[in-house]
Parts: structure tokens; sequence; C-alpha cells
């Protein structure tokens, strides 16, 4: 069995959680799904090439393996909405993130199969998450979780019009203290390049609701990006270097951002 994830422990104050990357999808599941969702094409892309140098800096880093249409680690196990009456995707999504169903007709997964699910892909990430960050605050006194995230720019079926570059959310500022917020969101704003919403229609997910709080000394951001930053938007879904080179500086000045910042 592919490993549910990977962690790679660092050195300060910051863990790095990418919950959308895998791609793997166990055979059996395979056999229910519709041919086109084989491809997993709401995968965040590349991110762990993209965030791979946070180690180099010392930041702990954890990757799943296993792919959002298995079960969704950015959903509430007991799959509460995350917008409140807009489309939403589930715990364990039947729905692409273009409306179309994943699973063939009659092969959506059980009540069984969520709860299996939760038990053998949710609950080890989560548990590696908790544990991490509570080693994590008794070595500096805080722990800071960032959460990262992409998306296709255009999504007609979850969102109207085109999304903005890059989307940082700290639950209206609940999840995280106010001066680190202040100082991400001056990093966002000292660009240019880039188009830059602040808590707007990306607030943060489960893991940024779930784990940032502030008065525990446990403070998580979540970052949601176009794909259109750094890869292309359709099939293949192919990294682009020289879209890269350009996006990684400002992504390492926000993780160096993370690193360096301490509670009043």
């Amino acid at each position: 069995m592919t490993p549910i994830f990977k962690l790679q422990m660092g050195q300060t104050p910051l863990l790095v959680s990418l919950p959308h990357v895998g791609v793997t999808v166990a055979d059996a599941m395979r056999s229910t799904m519709r041919p086109y969702a084989l491809d997993v094409p709401d995968t965040d892309w590349h991110l762990d090439l993209l965030y791979a140098f946070v180690t180099k800096l010392g930041a702990s880093l954890i990757v799943p393996q296993y792919s959002r249409y298995v079960i969704d680690l950015n959903r509430s196990p007991e799959n509460t909405p995350m917008y409140p009456g807009s489309n939403n995707t589930e715990l364990c999504p039947t729905r692409s993130f273009t409306g179309d169903a994943i699973y063939q007709e009659g092969q959506a997964p059980s009540s069984d199969d969520i709860a299996e699910r939760c038990q053998s892909y949710w609950l080890p990430y989560h548990n590696a998450l908790k544990d991490e960050l509570a080693r994590i605050r008794a070595i500096h006194g805080h722990a800071i979780l960032f959460d990262g995230h992409s998306i296709k720019s255009t999504l007609p079926w979850l969102f109207e019009g085109q999304l903005p570059d890059l989307n940082l959310g700290t639950v209206n500022g609940s999840s995280c203290a106010p001066s680190l917020r202040a100082a991400l969101d001056q990093q966002f704003q000292q660009q240019t390049q880039y188009s830059y919403a602040l808590d707007g229609r990306f607030k943060g997910g489960y893991i940024t609701r779930q784990y940032g709080r502030p008065a525990d000394n446990i403070h998580a951001v979540q970052l949601e990006m176009s794909w259109r930053c750094y890869m292309a938007e359709a099939p293949p879904f192919v990294i682009d270097p020289v879209r890269v080179a350009d996006l990684q500086p400002l992504l390492q000045a926000i993780v160096e951002t993370m690193i360096g910042w301490k509670p009043v």
C-alpha cells in the first residue's frame, strides 16, 4: 500500500501542509470511477515541487500521497459544507470542480465506504498534523501552519468570473495573530505582478479553521493560488519553469516571513 503521507520534520516554527497534491487512487476505487476522473484533474498540481525549498529553510513539510477524490483532507469529517449556499464538493467528492459526476452510475461511496476512508486516510493525516504542531510548539513556544493550495482560475460551477491569482485566508483574522496577518498581507501588497485577495472567496478551509488557535499559540493561514501563476491550466497540466522562476521569490519571502515571525 502506498504510504498515506510523507512528513519531513524541520527545525523552525513552521509546518507546511499540501493536502491536495496526492494523485494515487486505489485500484478498487478506480474501477468505480468515470474514465476522465482517473486523471484526477482537480489535483493541486506540482505544489510539492513548488514548495520543496521550504525544507531547506528549516520548515516541516507534510505531503499526502492519495488523491482528494479518495477523501478531501481539507473537509470536516462530518462533511459540513465549506461554503453554505454555494456548490461544494464533499468529504468524499462525488462531483468534480466542473460539476461532472466522478463515479459511474450507482458506484458512489456509501456511508460505510466514507467511514472507512476517514479511518484509513483522513485520520492519519490529521493525527500527524496535530502531533507535528504540538512538537513544534513545545520547542519554539508557538507554531505556524501554512496550508498551500492551487486551483484553476475559472471554474463556473464553483465561482463566478476569474479568481485572483493569490488568495490569502485567515478566517477573517481569527486563525492567526493580527501581526502575522499584517506581515503576510504587506508582502503580497508590495508585489504588483499578481492579483491578490485577503479573506475573499477563500477564507481558509477546514485545516486552517480547525488548527488556527492563536490563543493556544498555534497560528494557521491558507494560500490558494491560481494555476496560471505557474503552470498550464489544460491537460496535461505542465509546469512552466519561466512562471515558476517569477513566482518563487515571492513564495520564499512569504515562507521566510512566517519562519521569522514571533508573537508579541
